[in-house]
């Protein structure tokens, strides 16, 4: 019996045994199944069961298998470029998918907000953002004049046509007073960071500012924009205040292209472009400019013309026209790129590696060349349990920038237009018997610089336990930067005598190595319809600089002028090493409530060396909060509204950007040698309570997604006021200063309006015709509003209180005073004369009134079209400012033909004359001066195909035709109304073809 009982135990526990094992083998099965878009494979979408940490990736052939368990299964589908899928599992062992629109507005996630990711729905901060097709659709060596017209709020400017050059890039107008043309630091340059490492504001030449404006090279410079997966732009204080110190001008934040997991895909992208100079100006032709000279010196009672006038007194041929801008700036500069990039790996480990080159030559002609070569790298790790990550990015970069020492682009409008030829009979440069100061000579003066960058970021993560995450975002910069300047005694007429005795050359050097190390800690925990994502972190950054510069006078031959210790002279004008170190702890609590009322609280405790020690660390801090009123009940069934929101944000951040060592007593060395001794002179004078410039933000926005979200609206609204102006007081002479950095009271508002209209206008599948636009206008308004002692100070004539920053003032002009012939101008002061800043009275505005672009991305089969249009209102300077006396021996545009006379008394400019004249000099500083510079660009064209295969050697191939800066209707009395560099070669034309393989 109690066998019969023990054997009826054993069958039962069998039994039950294998009920359970059954139900377990029921509730645990794979699924596989095939993803596609566009009726392809898509690789790289990452399928999750919900609620589960098991996850797998579909590889080039879209398939995925994922082992999934439970009652009523949840398949989760993300993959970067679509919006994520879920989808009830059923019965079904097999699972396909199909993403058939591409992410847009409110469902995009930002890459990188500012040491977190969100959602576009989710986001309390205003951002701005492209993504790699808007920059890949673009010829360009630099990544922000891809973003020209696209981003709200964001106005961005190329300095110079010549490449190497900077960008000026305005994120919601000017807050600080110091520009580039008043300081030595621009305080207006944003935070620039790649892969959450800072790489500084770029380099400030010390001998290309003749040739590159501003003599700035940009930071991204460094960067192939075929390399960036999205360029991000934080604006306001929600968004920048975790950057503190340094987010007061906004925030560039560039992400680089990461790993993908799936097979080798090796990928070989190749262009080749021309590019030219455009002019809005008609200059005289030899006709007019010889009717012109000659009634000038009939105007100043002069019949026997000067030996030195051979334009006119028949030493040069006066039949002869030359049009000097073809000549000088009229060749065609050549644009190759070649990019070439392998990616792959499994589910836990993936590498990306791109090598490109970059070539460019120049109108200017000769072999002046810009070469620019970059390495990347990126290796991603994940644990097989999800819970550990390593990314390690490394950028390589080397640019050389060969070119003439000073830009020529104004001579090419200058020179008359029947002076000689530039050659001889026998191809050597034709001096013309000494009559003629060739411009071909000064491309013997040369200019050189050859920078070198290495950008290293490690980040890791580990998931302590659940939703508690450590986080180490390390980064190293390396950058060196050497330049020359070249003017060997050839440069000049042989007639002159000169000798290698005479010739020059300097040299600098500037080198930065900077070391940044974040730790950060991020909890997260969702209850209910509560949510709550924690983030606290530290900054640590050491940036050490080196800066010298050594000229060398006087050689034995041109053939030692590279070696500046051949030189008989040698004048050592700095050797110096500076040291940045700054310290932090920032923070952030984001609340969720039901998923529709959200708080986000920024802050961030900064310490920085720049400053005195009264005023080292500084706190700033922002709340931001948003609104989903779409998820309300009286909305949520909307037909026409798919989702709405309502935001805004508050507080502070603020402005480090003023350069090692300032509030210190500084002293440089001095030429003078006295017994022998070089002696030092006090260069800067010692101020402890040297503090940060501080920008408080205020901004309130509404967003809209319209029809099954099919069009998305944004309107923002922004007051930002900046003080603690870090500016030159003026001081008594006799102290031996002039003035001291100190922080003034003025006090700078920016305010403004942006808007931005996304929409599919046009939906269709992969075979049809699709049009998707999009519309941003932004209307800026900048005012100082207070500047205490401004009347009695250095500055009273640079800014006026309640009007913008970017005024200018000027003469008032009148027209010609008949009588004498001369520009008659208004005499505020009432003293009789036309001299003082007191008749300087009138006021002009060169800012920018609106300005915007407009995009179309059309689509049909295999053919791809995509067009933005750029435009912009604003006044400016035009080329009276520049113009030279009317009747010098210098060409003018036709406009200057207009002259008055008795017989033509509505004539602009006042008759001709051989010599400058007083009045001519007041004129260019008159309202005259400035008028409308509006423009509608033609920014780019792109026109794609890909061609259809069929076999399995290419998995695409495309062919492609790109246009930059293709046209421009404006009404701007000069040579781009865009370009604001005054003698510098404007922005250059562009045609590029080119085609991508992928294997």
């Amino acid at each position: 019996m109690k066998k019969s009982y023990s054997n009826i135990g054993s069958m039962s526990l069998v039994f039950m045994l294998t009920i359970v094992c059954g139900a377990a083998r029921a509730q645990t099965k794979t699924i596989s199944g095939k993803v596609t878009a566009e009726n392809l494979p898509l690789s790289g979408v990452i399928v999750s069961q919900q609620g589960s940490d098991e996850s797998s990736v579909t590889n080039e052939s879209g398939v995925y298998h994922l082992s999934i368990s439970g009652d009523n299964p949840l398949l989760v589908f993300r993959h970067s470029d679509y919006a994520e899928q879920v989808v009830a599992v059923d019965k079904r062992s097999v699972v396909d998918v199909v993403f058939n629109q591409k992410v847009k507005g409110i469902e995009e996630v930002v890459l990188n907000a500012g040491y977190y990711k969100v959602k576009e729905r989710e986001r309390t901060g205003s951002i701005a953002k492209i993504g790699s097709t808007d920059i890949e659709n673009q010829p360009v060596t630099n990544v922000l004049a891809a973003a020209q017209g696209r981003m709200p709020g964001v106005s961005i400017t190329q300095n110079s046509g010549t490449a190497g050059g900077g960008f000026d890039i305005q994120i919601r107008g000017r807050n600080s007073l110091r520009t580039r043309s008043n300081s030595e630091i621009d305080g207006n340059q944003p935070l620039y960071i790649v892969d959450g490492v800072p790489v500084g504001g770029g380099v400030n030449s010390r001998y290309g500012g003749t040739v590159l404006a501003l003599a700035n090279v940009n930071p991204l410079n460094s960067i192939n924009p075929n390399d960036i997966e999205s360029f991000e732009i934080l604006k306001d204080a929600d968004a920048t205040a975790i950057y503190g110190s340094r987010g007061a001008n906004g925030v560039v934040l560039i992400t680089t292209k990461k790993a993908r997991k799936g097979n080798l895909r090796l990928t070989l992208n190749s262009s080749y472009g021309l590019s030219r100079a455009v002019s809005g100006l008609e200059m005289m032709n030899t006709e007019q400019y010889i009717e012109m000279r000659k009634q000038a010196f009939a105007n100043d009672n002069i019949s026997v013309y000067p030996a030195n006038a051979y334009d006119v007194n028949g030493t040069w041929d006066q039949n002869r026209f030359t049009d000097w801008r073809k000549e000088l700036i009229g060749r065609y500069a050549t644009l190759s790129n070649s990019q070439l990039s392998l990616s792959g790996g499994s589910d836990t480990t993936s590498f990306l590696v791109s090598l490109g080159h970059n070539e460019q030559t120049t109108v200017f002609g000769e072999d002046f060349k810009y070469r620019t070569n970059t390495v990347s790298a990126n290796i991603a790790h994940q644990s097989q349990d999800r819970k550990f990550s390593l990314n390690m990015s490394n950028m390589f970069s080397a640019l050389d920038n060969n070119v003439l020492t000073s830009d020529i682009t104004n001579t090419s409008y200058l020179l008359p237009p029947n002076a000689p030829s530039l050659y001889d009979s026998y191809g050597n440069l034709n001096w013309e018997n000494n009559t003629f100061n060739n411009p071909l000579a000064t491309y013997r003066n040369t200019y050189t610089n050859d920078q070198l960058q290495f950008l290293n970021n490690i980040t890791t993560e580990y998931e302590v336990v659940k939703n508690l995450k450590l986080r180490l975002n390390g980064g190293l910069t390396y950058q060196t930067f050497e330049e020359w300047s070249l003017r060997p005694h050839t440069a000049n007429n042989p007639s002159s005598g000169m000798t290698s005795g005479q010739s020059a050359a300097s040299k600098s050097n500037q080198n930065r190595l900077s070391m940044v190390v974040e730790p950060q800690i991020n909890y997260s925990f969702k209850t209910g319809k509560h949510s709550v994502d924690v983030l606290f972190g530290g900054t640590y950054q050491r940036d050490t600089n080196t800066n010298a510069a050594i000229q060398g006078f006087g050689f034995e031959s041109n053939v030692f002028i590279n070696n500046i210790g051949a030189a008989q002279t040698k004048v050592v004008s700095d050797d110096v090493k500076t040291e940045y170190r700054y310290a932090a702890l920032f923070g952030r609590v984001n609340y969720q409530y039901d998923g529709k009322y959200i708080l986000n609280f920024t802050g961030r405790r900064d310490g920085s060396s720049r400053f005195g020690p009264n005023n080292k660390f500084a706190t700033f801090g922002a709340v931001g909060a948003a609104w989903l009123f779409s998820k309300e009940a009286f909305l949520k069934d909307s037909s026409w509204l798919s989702f709405g929101k309502l935001r805004g944000s508050y507080g502070s951040s603020g402005s480090d950007n003023i350069g090692e060592n300032q509030y210190l007593n500084t002293f440089v060395t001095s030429t003078l040698i006295y017994n022998g001794v070089v002696g030092l002179i006090p260069s800067r004078l010692y101020n402890p309570d040297f503090s940060w410039e501080k920008t408080l933000k205020f901004e309130t926005a509404l967003e809209l997604g319209l029809f099954k979200n099919r069009f998305n609206v944004t309107a923002a609204y922004y007051d930002n006021r900046s003080s603690s102006q870090l500016l030159g007081y003026q001081l008594s002479a006799v102290t031996g200063f002039t003035s001291v950095l100190a922080n003034l009271g003025a006090t700078v508002q920016n305010k403004g309006w942006e808007f931005e209209l996304k929409g599919d206008l046009v939906r269709g599948s992969a075979d049809s015709f699709s049009w998707d636009a999009g519309f941003n206008i932004s209307f800026p308004r900048n005012k100082l509003l207070s500047f205490p002692g401004l009347e009695g100070s250095s500055y009273a004539n640079t800014y006026v209180v309640g009007q913008p920053v970017n005024i200018i003032k000027l003469y008032q002009l009148n027209g010609i005073n008949p009588s004498t012939g001369q520009y008659a101008f208004t005499d505020f002061n009432g003293d009789g004369k036309i001299a003082s800043p007191d008749d300087r009275q009138v006021i002009r505005n060169l800012g920018q009134k609106f300005y915007g672009g407009l995009t179309n991305d059309f689509k049909y089969g295999n053919w791809n079209l995509s067009v933005l249009l750029q435009f912009v209102k604003q006044e400016s300077r035009n080329y009276n400012s520049l113009m030279a006396s009317p009747g010098l021996m210098n060409n003018l545009p036709v406009e200057a033909l207009n002259v008055w006379s008795p017989e033509n008394p509505n004539g602009f400019y006042m008759p001709y004359h051989v010599a400058p004249t007083a009045s001519h000099q007041l004129f260019q500083v008159s309202d005259a001066t400035v008028s409308d510079a509006s423009f509608v660009r033609l920014k780019n064209v792109q026109l794609a195909y890909s061609i259809p295969l069929q076999g399995k050697v290419f998995r695409e191939v495309k062919l492609y035709f790109q246009g930059q800066n293709l046209y421009t209707w404006t009404k701007y009395f000069g040579v781009d109304p865009e370009f604001s560099s005054v003698g510098f070669l404007p922005p250059l034309r562009t045609y590029s073809f080119g085609a991508t393989l992928s294997l």
